[in-house]
């Protein structure tokens, strides 16, 4: 004899505590997901935010000094710091620029990096010249064009205001090793 109804009655999958340990099961699943959800979206962007966004290009107005300041002999060198943030890390990065005037109203800014290499370059006062110390760059003093070396153009100009008697400029950086003037993403 079957007592097939004594089974069902006594399977511990059936009756009114398994409605109940199926409803529990599936609220604390939806709350685990919902929480992860909750806390887990914000820290994956938190997380992948720095490595997916691109900043635009952005030039940095830096006040470079008072026109009486500059040189009308020699070319003058002008250091600032610039902010960086890389992903989560904040820092200062040294900066440079070469101002040239020979009549105190017309400037030119040249950016203080080779176009070779981005090696920092010097004036150097017997040539009468901007030279790079890694691979023999040099650059005319007024134009920034190259005289010699393995530079693939002109010095990086950079557009200056004058304001009152200051002068300032909109530094950024550019592509180096390459033919055009492409300016880098910061």
């Amino acid at each position: 004899m079957c007592d097939c109804d004594d089974r069902v009655a006594n399977d511990p999958g059936s009756g009114p505590g398994h409605s109940r340990r199926r409803f529990l099961r599936w609220a604390t699943a939806g709350g685990v997901l919902i929480w992860t959800g909750v806390a887990g979206i914000p820290a994956l962007r938190a997380l992948l935010y720095p490595a997916t966004h691109r900043n635009p290009v952005k030039g940095l107005w830096v006040k470079l000094g008072p026109l009486v300041s500059f040189n009308t002999t020699a070319p003058t060198q002008v250091n600032f710091a610039e902010p960086e943030n890389d992903a989560w890390i904040q820092s200062t990065e040294l900066k440079d620029v070469w101002i040239y005037t020979d009549d105190d109203e017309n400037f030119r800014v040249y950016n203080g990096r080779c176009t070779h290499l981005g090696c920092r370059y010097a004036f150097d006062a017997s040539r009468g010249v901007f030279h790079c110390p890694c691979h023999g760059g040099m650059y005319d003093v007024k134009t920034g064009a190259v005289l010699a070396g393995p530079p693939p153009r002109p010095l990086d100009t950079l557009q200056h205001r004058i304001e009152g008697d200051v002068l300032s400029a909109d530094y950024m950086d550019f592509r180096v090793g390459v033919p055009e003037k492409v300016p880098v993403e910061s």
